[in-house]
């Protein structure tokens, strides 16, 4: 049997070679269509914190004589139903946490009981890229399709003990699956599903 050459050598000859994704490098490039905010990069370099998403294929479990066999089933996207994005919010408030609101009644406006809840199209995406240290895209582009917004967080102020800390707005989109390719593709797999 072979040695297996997973040493510190090894690392380190690998770490040199490829080097680390770090946490800093990724961003959110685009939010477009109907009940997302119309983002633009003066607005997303505030985001502060965002995931790219994880993908799951479920389990079914198929039994004979005891002994159960796992079968691969249907995929499922991690907290699709609550994508978060944590933006520092701007002094004015004016700009951010207002398309927000505006995204947010154009799904629905109670004020006149009708919006656009209809399902979100192929075109209501949230892009997201890694990045190389030359702030450019790494591979591929992160498609959230059928992406819209679903709630502003609360913002907490502190009046009393307050020391001048930096204040956060968390939006929470949902989002129906993701695709890799191009800005704003949703391209199919070599299979013809995505």
């Amino acid at each position: 049997m072979a040695s297996i050459n997973q040493n510190i050598q090894s690392f380190y000859t690998q770490a040199a070679k490829r080097d680390f994704s770090r946490d800093f490098l990724f961003r959110v490039v685009r939010t477009q269509g109907v009940g997302l905010p119309d983002l633009t990069d003066d607005d997303l370099v505030y985001a502060k914190t965002a995931k790219l998403p994880g993908r799951s294929i479920q389990n079914v479990e198929a039994q004979y004589m005891g002994l159960k066999f796992n079968i691969p089933g249907t995929a499922v996207y991690d907290s699709s139903d609550s994508y978060d994005i944590e933006f520092y919010l701007d002094a004015s408030q004016s700009d951010l946490r207002s398309k927000f609101e505006v995204a947010s009644r154009e799904i629905f406006n109670d004020g006149v009981s009708t919006g656009n809840y209809a399902t979100p199209s192929v075109n209501n995406l949230i892009i997201l890229s890694q990045l190389n240290k030359d702030l450019s895209p790494v591979g591929v582009y992160y498609n959230l399709v059928g992406a819209q917004l679903r709630k502003i967080g609360a913002i907490d102020y502190k009046m009393a003990e307050g020391k001048g800390d930096v204040i956060s707005v968390t939006a929470t989109m949902s989002y129906h699956y993701y695709v890799v390719g191009g800005l704003g593709e949703v391209l199919q797999s070599p299979l013809g599903t995505n």
